[in-house]
């Protein structure tokens, strides 16, 4: 892993958000934490080439990058997948930021690195991006789908480079079919904290479990691309915004005293992201949380904890939240970016003790929302109607109070609503595979509390 200097490292500043007041008793302590990293190179949806550049020209972190196609059998219905599918990756190979190192992976029951070729990465400049260019215009569609093979190829491309940034890009347009599911979990849990990668489904062949828990283990993006003309735009927003990322393996770590419980630590925003399981012991009293890579970007968490019982008058510090870089020699001391603290102060003051923080309520909201999406789509493949009318009426509920208004779009595509506020829905006696899948896919974004 590369080292940064000081001036390269991006700002980090943590805001917590809480009501420290207890009720005498109390022990459950919530808080959002909103983490901001400036000095990055993402450019807000800015054309890289149009935005001031953080470096110099062919300067930046160094970076790998490993582009993973779908070429099994199925991307040959229609013909125009696999050309939309060649017309994308060649895109983004044009996005490469000059100097990153990069390669370009076949993908079917076995994993092949078409170009550069024999376990190497390539350098992008004019040169090596026209060559993959050609390099694509050779890909044909056969075989079978293996994706652990392909994170595993990956992987090792990946790791053979001293970089600070490895990702991956990921394209599927079917189900893993000629692997287990156990296999592609343990590559998952092989490649995790290696790198990051962006997982895209085309078409409506593919399963949304299996493309959305890679894009989780792997600390990236999931989304669908049901028209695969689409493909070319997405794929060249995804490069951007992997070349704007500065600073790899930031952790979240959370110290509490003794006596404190880990209820959960989750990413709120801008998707629900479960951390708690990945949690590695740092020492005696802390434990941290992956992010992942960092550019110019905002985020936040939610920390839950579980305080002893105080009487009224007393406080406590319930925990201390930092951002960790890792020294990359694994020898050295980590560097502390930023930290905040959450409190626990309890009270008789009954208006204290019993109001909720905004941005808590908002963003428990929130994980209601991903997690009634979830469960009402479950119900209605499963054939219980009432249970999803249910869980999608809560869902509308629930996208309608916190306005979040692209969930509330991809919901009216499944439900008919009679009456947002109140929940009230009726299911769709017809609904396009397209807009199910898109509701599944995008149901944990999230929307940031309003101002």
């Amino acid at each position: 892993m590369a080292n940064f200097s000081k001036s390269q490292v991006p700002q980090f500043s943590v805001e917590v958000y809480q009501n420290e007041f207890l009720p005498e008793g109390g022990r459950e302590v919530n808080a959002i934490v909103t983490v901001t990293s400036t000095g990055g190179g993402t450019t807000g949806g800015i054309p890289l080439a149009d935005a001031a550049p953080a470096y110099g020209a062919g300067q930046g972190p160094g970076a790998a990058v490993v582009l993973m196609v779908d070429c099994s059998g199925s991307m040959d219905y229609p013909p125009t997948k696999m050309r939309n599918a060649r017309d994308a990756t060649a895109a983004a190979i044009d996005t490469l930021r000059e100097g990153t190192q990069f390669a370009v992976v076949a993908g079917t029951h076995v994993a092949k690195d078409v170009y550069p070729g024999n376990g190497r990465l390539a350098v992008a400049d004019a040169q090596t991006k026209a060559q993959a260019k050609e390099a694509l215009r050779k890909l044909s569609a056969g075989g079978g789908t293996a994706i652990g093979t392909w994170l595993r190829l990956a992987d090792r491309l990946l790791n053979s480079a001293d970089v600070a940034i490895r990702h991956g890009i990921l394209l599927t347009d079917g189900r893993n079919e000629h692997e287990s599911p156990e296999d592609l979990r343990a590559a998952l849990d092989s490649c995790a904290g290696r790198f990051t990668c962006d997982a895209r489904g085309v078409g409506t062949d593919w399963e949304v479990k299996e493309v959305t828990g890679i894009a989780a283990a792997l600390l990236g993006t999931a989304d669908i691309v049901a028209d695969p003309s689409g493909l070319a735009e997405d794929f060249t927003r995804m490069m951007e915004n992997a070349m704007g990322k500065e600073v790899a393996d930031v952790a979240l770590r959370l110290w509490t005293p003794v006596g404190v419980e880990i209820r959960f630590v989750k990413q709120v925003a801008p998707a629900v992201a479960d951390l708690t399981a990945r949690r590695t012991e740092a020492n005696a009293r802390a434990g941290d949380y992956p992010t992942g890579s960092w550019g110019d970007e905002s985020r936040d968490y939610h920390v839950c904890v579980l305080v002893p019982e105080a009487g009224i008058g007393q406080e406590m510090l319930a925990a201390r939240v930092s951002l960790i870089l890792p020294d990359p020699s694994g020898a050295g001391t980590p560097q502390t970016l930023s930290q905040g603290l959450v409190r626990a102060v309890w009270t008789d003051d009954m208006v204290a003790s019993t109001s909720i923080n905004p941005q808590v309520a908002h963003y428990t909201g929130q994980a209601e929302l991903a997690q009634v999406i979830q469960q009402g789509l479950d119900a209605r493949k499963s054939g219980d109607f009432d249970g999803a009318t249910a869980k999608l009426g809560r869902a509308v509920q629930l996208a309608s109070a916190s306005g979040n208004q692209d969930t509330s779009k991809l919901l009216s595509k499944v439900v008919d609503v009679v009456d947002a506020a109140t929940g009230t829905v009726r299911l769709k006696a017809k609904v396009a595979e397209a807009d199910e899948m898109t509701l599944e896919t995008r149901s944990t974004k999230t929307v940031r509390v309003k101002k």
